[in-house]
């Protein structure tokens, strides 16, 4: 055999073997490096995320708490109801994005196709309402008013309804008891939002997706309190989704009950009284402009006079709040907000301004003490007031002569209020003014707390208008443009008036002081405004920050946050002053322009003493506005009427009927107090029992008699009486008598 050398192949492969030791080496250092960042370094930290891919969370609603009326009748709670609901998620899987079953769906439920499958689609900026503006990962309702037959089709047929369920849940419910609708009031719910849920995660009060919110009302307002916390049950499951285990459970906690100073009885008497006053409104003719006054909106006000909280709040039109609950229908979501429906979804008791007319005169009166005037004067009340050419007319172009600032209140006499707001714009320089412009007129109405908002527990609330000259200023400079667009020297009415505005807009003119000087021009209240001052009249001069909310009592009823009244300010009015002016108010319903609904009538003036003024203001292009302003020692009611003709003609009577059943007034002036719903302002609170019984607070006209009541329904005994007051309320003189007014001249208000 011969021997062949293996020299010159062996350094080669040597070299071969060490580099692929040295790659195996370096896969190892590096598999084993990875290993350890993984499992010793990063170990606990993937341990914890691994172990929560496998963790399931289930979420129980809390129990939202029940809003009560002051002797604890619920006015919004909780009832059990079957909700069909729909996954949009599961219905995103199927071939025809679920159509096929929501169709099917339609038809048990009795409702169209194309209503279920608006209900379930995302709500965007495109997309019109109904739609679904919460999460989309969460059941989507489709309607909480199935049937129990119903409700079995769907679940014994779960495969021909894939990723619908039928649950019994617990929903919201507006219970209007005896009839108190309490709608604006109240506010409604709609599931939160993906940009809510991110704002809130990092509160103390975080959002879950499967959260009802308030959108407006008290339901917004104290929707921290009301809505508790969801309990969640975490599961651990495997890879299957099988449960292996529970990781952890944190109870759900039921939200606290809000107790509220609105009295439900008073509250539809309330409601009735104005839409019974715009009825009639409706039904009487208007000699300015030709036809039946249209009386399309209004609000009232009754409120404890001491304290600021609200008895009730009536606004109109109205809705029913349960439209919501479930989710809105397209038909009537078009009812509330279309250009056709006069918007019921707003509280015109803290969102309508309109002018005051004459009830604002309380402003001046006091801004011209202030100035140095005395209240006696004599002041003359003439037909007829002029400025440089143009004539200011009195109401009714009637003169009183020489009166004092009392009996101007009393008639309510224009002319006396436009020669001292003249005055006093002179004494200010005019279109000129000084440096030192005192601007009592103006000064005085911000005092007053007009122009800004009262505070009021109750979201979205309007500040009104005061138009003094930096107000000129800044919306001359505001619509400048426009109006030296639009504005013609010798064109139709409003060009001529932007024409003007275009070269001299952010001037005080003297015509701009006297409309302002009797609540006309561009001045702009609202009912609780005005209802916060006349309260502060009667109870000696306290600006009270009115209040709905009385107190937070916890679900068990351990825990009470009573809700105190508070104070913002004092009248800007020395206590004569105060005195003077009551009296003259009071004067109004004896010998004023409110005698014929009270003293004229039968009111007892001895035993309760009314105080009160009436209000008619101009608005250009439309029919007048009816104001009524009225005080007691207990109480303050303030009513509008957008287009309702005069304040005593059309707000009189039903003002008048608040009060007689408030303090139990009959029509020949008798006083019975077995048909008093409230003859004082009911001071102590409903107990929540830990069983959620409510035990009503002692009524003050019967102190030995308490009504226990559960939070599924109202006493019965107060109901009779309700209906008897309100169903059929008084029809004397005082409801069907109405006088018509001629008007004259450019501004003028009773």
């Amino acid at each position: 055999m011969t021997n062949i050398p293996e020299t010159g192949r062996t350094p080669r492969v040597q070299i071969r073997l060490i580099v692929i030791q040295i790659l195996v080496l370096s896969l190892l250092g590096t598999l084993g490096g990875r290993l350890w960042y993984l499992q010793i370094r990063e170990g606990d930290e993937y341990a914890k995320e691994a172990s929560g891919n496998h963790v399931q969370q289930v979420v129980e609603p809390a129990v939202r708490g029940s809003i009560l009326d002051a002797r604890g009748v619920p006015i919004a709670d909780n009832e059990t109801r079957l909700v069909v609901s729909a996954s949009r998620t599961d219905l995103l899987k199927m071939k025809d994005d679920g159509k096929a079953v929501l169709t099917k769906l339609a038809g048990v439920l009795g409702m169209k196709p194309g209503e279920v499958m608006q209900k379930v689609r995302l709500c965007d900026a495109k997309t019109p309402q109904p739609c679904w503006n919460g999460s989309p990962y969460q059941p989507i309702p489709v309607t909480d008013e199935a049937t129990a037959k119903q409700a079995l089709q769907i679940r014994e047929r779960a495969e021909d309804f894939p990723g619908i369920t039928a649950e019994p849940e617990a929903v919201r419910r507006y219970a209007s008891p005896g009839k108190a609708n309490t709608a604006q009031v109240l506010g409604y719910l709609s599931p939160v939002t993906d940009e809510e849920i991110t704002k809130a995660q990092d509160t103390d009060s975080p959002y879950l997706r499967s959260d009802q919110v308030g959108r407006s009302g008290l339901e917004r307002e104290y929707d921290k309190e009301l809505r508790g916390k969801a309990g969640v049950t975490r599961y651990e499951v495997d890879n299957l989704g099988r449960v292996i285990g529970q990781a952890a459970s944190d109870e759900a906690q039921p939200g606290s009950n809000l107790v509220t100073s609105i009295d439900a009885r008073v509250q539809r008497v309330a409601e009735y009284e104005l839409n019974d006053a715009m009825k009639k409104a409706r039904e009487a003719f208007d000699d300015n402009t030709g036809e039946n006054y249209k009386a399309d909106s209004g609000a009232v006000v009754v409120m404890e006079a001491k304290t600021g909280r609200v008895v009730a709040m009536a606004s109109n039109p109205s809705y029913d709040p349960n439209a919501w609950v479930g989710g809105i229908s397209a038909k009537d979501y078009t009812k509330l907000t279309g250009k056709d429906s006069n918007y019921p979804l707003l509280n015109r008791a803290i969102q309508g301004q309109s002018a005051p007319g004459s009830i604002f005169k309380v402003v001046p009166t006091a801004a011209a003490i202030n100035a140095g005037y005395s209240f006696d004067g004599p002041y003359n009340c003439s037909s007829s007031y002029s400025i440089g050419g143009q004539v200011f007319k009195n109401f009714e172009t009637k003169g009183y002569g020489p009166i004092s600032l009392g009996r101007a209140l009393e008639v309510s006499c224009d002319t006396v209020f436009y020669r001292l707001s003249h005055e006093e714009w002179k004494k200010d320089g005019g279109t000129k003014p000084k440096k030192d412009a005192k601007n009592w007129f103006y000064k005085t109405a911000h005092q007053f707390g007009l122009g800004a908002e009262t505070g009021i527990d109750l979201p979205n609330e309007v500040t009104g208008r005061i138009p003094d000259r930096q107000w000129k200023l800044d919306y001359w400079k505001a619509n400048k443009d426009v109006w030296c667009k639009t504005g013609k020297k010798g064109g139709t009415y409003a060009e001529q008036i932007a024409y003007e505005n275009c070269l001299e807009g952010n001037l005080m003119r003297a015509g701009d002081s006297v409309n302002y000087s009797i609540g006309q021009g561009d001045t702009l209240v609202t009912p609780i405004q005005m209802a916060t001052i006349y309260a502060a009249i009667s109870n000696g001069g306290t600006l009270y920050t009115p209040s709905v909310g009385k107190a937070i009592v916890s679900a068990d009823g351990q825990t009470v946050d009573e809700i105190k009244p508070k104070a913002h300010g004092k009248l800007p009015i020395s206590r004569k002053t105060l005195a003077e002016m009551d009296e003259a108010l009071a004067g109004v319903a004896t010998r004023g322009t409110a005698a014929w609904r009270f003293a004229d009538v039968g009111w007892p003036q001895d035993k309760i003493p009314m105080h009160a003024k009436t209000g008619t203001a101009e608005v250009y292009g439309k029919q007048t506005t009816s104001w009524f302003a009225t005080y007691t020692k207990d109480y303050t009611v303030v009513m509008t009427i957008s287009q309702g003709g005069t304040g005593s003609g059309a707000s009189g009577p039903a003002v008048r009927n608040i009060y007689d059943a408030l303090y139990g007034v009959s029509d020949d002036g008798t006083i019975n107090k077995k048909n008093a719903l409230l003859p004082t302002p009911q001071k102590s609170l409903p107990k929540v029992q830990t069983d959620g019984t409510i035990k009503s607070p002692k009524v003050s006209k019967d102190p030995g008699k308490e009504q226990r009541v559960t939070q599924e329904g109202a006493p019965e005994p107060d109901e009779t009486q309700l209906a008897a007051t309100v169903e059929k309320p008084a029809t004397g003189n005082r409801n069907t008598r109405r006088r018509r007014h001629k008007r004259g001249g450019r501004r003028m208000c009773t």
